[in-house]
């Protein structure tokens, strides 16, 4: 890692909300509902649900303009408003059903760049923590960025486990792979180094989808970590309660863990997760 690198700056934005079941953020150990349970066919999915930012992050880095996600897209509320219809339109009726999203106007995040000048054009990098709807659903809009890449283990999951994703989310959008290599950093041991400097690092998380990955920005002994869905909150890791939704109960906690050891480092700057209620938009200089 090369400490002499200039100013890094992330942006935090929230780009609307979602509406889930408190059992999806936040895995429900007495009653232990499964998939079906968390949504609306359900008493239990449809009782005390709440509603979650969706985050997007914009990482200002001296080799590159980066994107960390990209939020709802504007397709899920045209007018900028609650509609049903245009939900089940864009999500599919499946969907709908686990979870709703809201995005007023002015919230997508190609509009808040366009705000600081900013086109999808002039994006260097889309990275995505996985492919789950309310990270994937922006991707139409962000097509002219120069790359967009997820792990090859999460594009293999939105084959094996379609159900899982919405696929016309990125439909006619060149979606790039990359390879975890064994680099010893994470919860297994492996990670992506974006600049080969240490300085953005994808670091797989497997649990809650098998290719999610925490984003890990650096500079001089200090760091930020994203860390997606791996935890829904600070109090994810702080009380040690994994997603309620996971493709391995076992991975999700290992990642968990390693998120806890993470973000109590002296070294860590923020450690944010993408629904947590307490994170309000702002700006990280490192």
């Amino acid at each position: 890692m090369n400490n002499a690198i200039s100013e890094i700056r992330i942006r935090v934005f929230h780009t609307g909300r979602v509406c889930v079941s408190p059992g999806l953020p936040f895995k429900d150990t007495k009653n232990n509902p499964n998939p079906l349970q968390l949504t609306l066919l359900s008493a239990y999915g449809r009782r005390h649900r709440i509603w979650l930012p969706v985050s997007a992050y914009l990482i200002q880095h001296p080799k590159g303009r980066i994107l960390v996600d990209t939020g709802w897209h504007r397709e899920i509320s045209p007018k900028g408003e609650y509609s049903r219809m245009a939900q089940i339109r864009h999500l599919g009726l499946g969907h709908f059903l686990l979870n709703q999203g809201v995005l007023p106007m002015g919230e997508a995040l190609v509009e808040q760049l366009e705000k600081i000048n900013i086109y999808p054009k002039d994006i260097d990098y889309v990275l995505l923590t996985h492919m789950h709807s309310d990270h994937a659903s922006g991707l139409r809009q962000l097509k002219d960025a120069r790359h967009i890449l997820v792990s090859e283990e999460e594009w293999q999951d939105t084959k094996a486990h379609s159900e899982r994703y919405v696929t016309s989310m990125w439909k006619g959008v060149n979606i790039e792979t990359f390879t975890f290599k064994e680099t010893g950093q994470g919860p297994v041991g492996r990670s992506y180094d974006l600049f080969g400097d240490g300085s953005v690092e994808m670091i797989q998380l497997p649990g809650h989808t098998s290719g999610l990955a925490a984003v890990k920005i650096s500079r001089g002994g200090k760091f930020v970590l994203l860390f997606a869905d791996g935890g829904y909150a600070e109090k994810s890791w702080r009380e040690m309660i994994p997603p309620g939704t996971a493709l391995n109960e076992q991975q999700a906690y290992h990642s968990l863990q390693w998120i806890h050891d993470m973000s109590q480092k002296e070294e860590c700057i923020e450690s944010l997760a993408n629904h947590d209620v307490d994170v309000i938009p702002h700006e990280i200089v490192m």
